[in-house]
C-alpha cells in the first residue's frame, strides 16, 4: 500500500509559454514497470496542457529503445515473445496529444526493420545523432533518456 502524500512546497515554480524539446531515447530505464522516458514525456505533455503553452515535443527512439516503436508482430519477432508491444498504447496516447515520435534510421537498418514494421504515425529519420543535432541547432532543448 502506498503511503499518504505529505505536504510539498514547490520552491522553484516553473511555467513556460513555449516548449521545444527533443527526447533522445537510446535505452529504456524503468520507474517500476513504466519506462522513465515515457513517464517524462507524459509529464512534459501535462505541463504544456496546464500552462496552455505552445509546444513541439519530439521523441527520437534509437539504439536499445528502437523496438518500442514496432507493431505487435514485428515486436514479437524482435523480442522473441508472443505478447505484443507493451508500449504501443502509451505511445499512441502521447502521439494523440501532440508528441511526435521518430525512429532512428540507422537503428532500423541495423535490425532489418522497414517502415511497415512500425506503429502508426511513427516516422523514420536519417539517424538519431543527426536529427538530434538538427533540432538542437533549431533551438530545441535536448533531454537524454
Amino acid at each position: 500500500m502506498k503511503a499518504a502524500a505529505k505536504p510539498l512546497h514547490i520552491d522553484v515554480p516553473v511555467e513556460l509559454s513555449d516548449v521545444r524539446v527533443v527526447y533522445s531515447i537510446g535505452a529504456l530505464a524503468f520507474e517500476g514497470d513504466l519506462p522513465a522516458s515515457l513517464f517524462h514525456l507524459g509529464l512534459t505533455r501535462d505541463d504544456v496542457a496546464e500552462w496552455q503553452a505552445t509546444s513541439d515535443v519530439i521523441a527520437v527512439f534509437h539504439t536499445n529503445a528502437g523496438h518500442a516503436t514496432l507493431h505487435d508482430d514485428a515486436y514479437n519477432a524482435e523480442r522473441g515473445i508472443a505478447s505484443g508491444n507493451p508500449y504501443k498504447d502509451l505511445l499512441a496516447n502521447l502521439m494523440g496529444s501532440g508528441v511526435k515520435v521518430e525512429l532512428c534510421g540507422a537503428t532500423a537498418k541495423a535490425h532489418g526493420w522497414g517502415n511497415e514494421d512500425l506503429l502508426p504515425d511513427i516516422v523514420v529519420d536519417r539517424n538519431a545523432m543527426a536529427r538530434t543535432t538538427q533540432l538542437v541547432q533549431e533551438g530545441f532543448v535536448k533531454m537524454t533518456e
